[in-house]
C-alpha cells in the first residue's frame, strides 16, 4: 500500500468525548498544581533547579538518538569542550536548553506564535547536525519518516504536503490560544498536532517537546517554566510513538490524550520529588557549608554549587563573586569534607574541574529520597 501524505484535523477538534478523560484530568490538574506549589515556595528556582533544565534537555534530545549524559554535558560546560567526546551531541542538548529559555524571556513580551517557534527552531539547529535543513525556516518540500536513508516508498509516516504547511500551522497557531475546555487536554492536542505537522526538515521532536513548559508557562498553570516532561516520554519511547501512530492512522485522539495526562501525572509526581530533594539538600548543605566554612561568603559558594555542580575552579572564582582566596579556601574544605569530588586533577595552568556529586546524583533520579 502506497502512503499518502497526513492530513491534519482542524483545531479545535469537533468531537472530544470528555467524560472519557475526567478521571485523569482531575489527577493530573492537581498533580501539576502540587508541583507548582514547590515552584511558588523557591526564590529563585531557576537557579535552584538548574541541573533539571539541563537533564529536561539531556532526555529530549535522547528520544532522538543523543547518547550524552546530564554530568557530561556540564563537564562539557566547565572545561570548554576540551578532551571531551560526543561534542555534537553535547551542544545540541546545551542548544535546546539556550532555545527554551530564550523561549522563557520572549514569553515576557510576545505570546506563543509561529515567528517565536521559528526563532526557537534557529537557535535549536544552530552549529549542529541538521543545521543546513532550512534552519529556523518552515520546510518547502516533502519529509518523511522511516529507516535512515530510505526513499519515500517505505516511509512509515508521511507529514503534510509543503503546499498546505502554512495553513496547518496557522490553525495550530490560533488554537494555541483557544480557550480550551481543559489546558491539559488542549496541550496534549497541541504536542501531537506539532509532531504530526512536522513542519521543519529537523528538530521536530525536540521543538515539540519544548513547547509543553512554554505553554503551561504563558497560560498561567506554572509559576516558572520548569515543567519538564521528556522523562516519561523517554521511558516511554515505544508508546509515545504508537500513541502518535494512532492518531494519524485512525484518528484515534482519546488514547493518545489519556497518554499524555497519565504523562503529566506521573511526570509532575517525580518532579516535586526531585524538586523536593533539592530544596532539601540546599537547607542542609546550607548549614553544613556554613558550619564547616565559617565564612561570611557561604550562602553564595552553596547558591554557585546548584547553579553549575560541575566547575572549573576559576569559574567558581567568577560566578560566586567571591574574593579568589576565600574561594579557594573554600572549596578545599569541601573537597576535604567529600562534598566535592575531582572529576579532572589540574595541572600548570589547567584547573581543576570539581563535582557536586549529590545533586547530580537527585537530578539524574539515582538519589532522590
Amino acid at each position: 500500500m502506497v502512503m499518502i501524505p497526513y492530513k491534519p484535523e482542524s483545531l479545535p477538534l469537533k468531537k472530544i468525548d470528555w467524560p472519557v478523560f475526567i478521571r485523569l484530568i482531575g489527577p493530573a490538574n492537581a498533580a501539576r498544581a502540587r508541583f507548582d506549589g514547590i515552584l511558588q515556595g523557591i526564590i529563585n528556582p531557576s537557579v535552584l533547579l538548574s541541573p533539571l533544565a539541563t537533564q529536561e534537555a539531556v532526555l529530549s534530545s535522547k528520544i532522538e538518538g543523543t547518547i550524552s549524559t546530564l554530568e557530561e554535558v556540564l563537564e562539557f560546560e566547565a572545561s570548554n569542550g576540551h578532551d571531551i567526546e560526543k561534542n555534537q551531541d553535547i551542544r545540541e542538548i546545551l542548544n535546546y536548553r539556550r532555545a527554551i529559555w530564550t523561549g522563557v524571556d520572549s514569553l515576557k513580551e510576545r505570546p506563543i506564535s509561529l515567528n517565536l517557534i521559528l526563532d526557537l527552531h534557529h537557535i535549536l539547529m544552530d552549529s549542529v547536525r541538521g543545521r543546513n535543513k532550512s534552519r529556523g525556516r518552515f520546510r518547502i518540500i516533502q519529509n518523511w519518516i522511516g529507516s535512515p536513508g530510505s526513499p519515500i516508498a517505505k516511509a512509515t509516516y508521511i507529514p503534510p504536503e509543503p503546499a498546505n504547511l502554512m495553513g496547518h500551522m496557522s490553525d495550530f497557531e490560533r488554537y494555541i490560544h483557544y480557550d480550551e475546555v481543559d489546558r491539559l487536554v488542549q496541550l496534549a492536542i497541541i504536542h501531537a498536532q506539532f509532531e504530526l505537522i512536522h513542519p521543519f526538515l529537523d528538530g521536530n521532536g525536540r521543538l515539540g517537546r519544548m513547547l509543553v513548559p512554554l505553554f503551561l508557562y504563558e497560560k498561567g498553570l506554572l509559576s516558572s517554566p520548569m515543567f519538564y516532561i521528556s522523562g516519561y516520554l523517554e521511558s516511554h519511547r515505544e508508546l509515545y510513538y504508537e500513541r502518535l501512530k494512532t492518531v494519524s492512522e485512525k484518528g484515534d485522539w482519546e488514547n493518545w490524550i489519556l497518554f499524555f495526562l497519565t504523562a503529566v501525572i506521573e511526570q509532575a509526581k517525580l518532579n516535586t520529588e526531585k524538586a523536593k530533594a533539592i530544596i532539601s539538600l540546599y537547607e542542609t548543605k546550607k548549614s553544613k557549608i556554613s558550619a564547616l566554612v565559617r565564612s561570611q561568603f557561604s550562602i553564595q559558594a552553596v547558591d554557585a554549587l546548584f547553579d553549575r555542580p560541575i566547575f572549573k575552579t576559576t569559574d567558581f572564582v567568577e560566578r560566586s563573586k567571591i574574593p579568589r582566596p576565600s574561594a579557594l579556601r573554600i572549596l578545599n574544605t569541601l573537597q576535604k569534607e567529600n562534598i566535592l569530588v575531582p572529576l579532572v586533577q589540574g595541572s600548570g595552568r589547567r584547573a581543576t574541574v570539581l563535582m557536586f556529586a549529590k545533586l547530580i546524583a537527585i537530578t539524574e533520579g539515582r538519589d532522590v529520597v
